[in-house]
């Protein structure tokens, strides 16, 4: 059966004809449910064996996937605007297979960026990264490395405004102006007078839902202060070379 006649269900749903997909209403999205699902339906389903072979090692000196690096942010992050975001590695990275050979030393610098649209609700804020700089001068492009915070969880939490107070001013005031309309007049009044009334109260109403509207959409604020510790996960081998400081 068809979704409509539904007013209270948070999200209508359509499959797509081409895709096979769910499809929902981006109005009543509001937990960006969408993306979640189109991440889960990425999953490879194509067969019961695994395509692809053994691989050997192109090179000695790999960190390779499943590595953690640890670092600390140097630039804070602030989710009201997209930007840059600055990061070092705060411990030495080794190769991986023997872990005696320096690779990445502890002072290298991260460059990245942060995910800027956070949905309702959301308190972590979402960093990829694209570049390695070693102290010598070396640098090297990484495919959007995720960041984590210490115990492995996606994302980082520090300070989360969710912009109540505004919100709640917002309707105080919407309230405040419907309230003195309908105290502004006797009941004594001519039918001009009555008519002016309403159209005012009208006004002043809609004023007022606009008011309370812009406020509910304004998204939270997520701040990350500088020095926050990190990790940063490798999702797919890294080869470099030994550290020559």
């Amino acid at each position: 059966p068809a979704a409509t006649g539904q007013p209270h269900q948070m999200a209508v749903a359509t499959v797509s004809p081409d895709a096979n997909r769910l499809t929902l209403d981006p109005e009543r999205d509001q937990n960006n449910q969408q993306r979640k699902l189109d991440f889960l339906n990425q999953r490879d389903t194509g067969g019961i064996y695994n395509p692809h072979a053994l691989q050997t090692p192109v090179s000695p000196y790999q960190v390779m996937a499943g590595s953690v690096i640890a670092a600390s942010l140097i630039t804070g992050i602030n989710s009201d605007l997209p930007g840059l975001v600055v990061a070092q590695v705060t411990e030495n990275v080794y190769d991986t297979v023997t872990g005696r050979t320096l690779l990445i030393p502890q002072g290298s610098r991260l460059i990245g960026t942060y995910d800027s649209v956070i949905a309702f609700g959301q308190s972590r804020a979402l960093l990829v990264w694209q570049r390695i700089i070693l102290p010598n001068g070396s640098s090297i492009e990484i495919d959007n490395l995720p960041a984590t915070d210490t115990a492995g969880y996606a994302g980082l939490e520090d300070e989360v405004d969710y912009h109540t107070w505004r919100l709640v001013k917002g309707i105080a005031l919407a309230t405040l102006l419907g309230v003195g309309t309908e105290l502004s007049l006797g009941s004594d009044e001519s039918d001009l007078v009555r008519a002016i009334r309403e159209s005012t109260q009208q006004n002043v109403n809609r004023a007022g839902q606009r008011i309370a509207e812009k406020n509910l959409n304004i998204q939270p604020t997520i701040t990350v202060r500088p020095g926050w510790p990190l990790r940063i996960i490798v999702h797919r081998d890294l080869v470099l070379r030994p550290y020559q400081g």
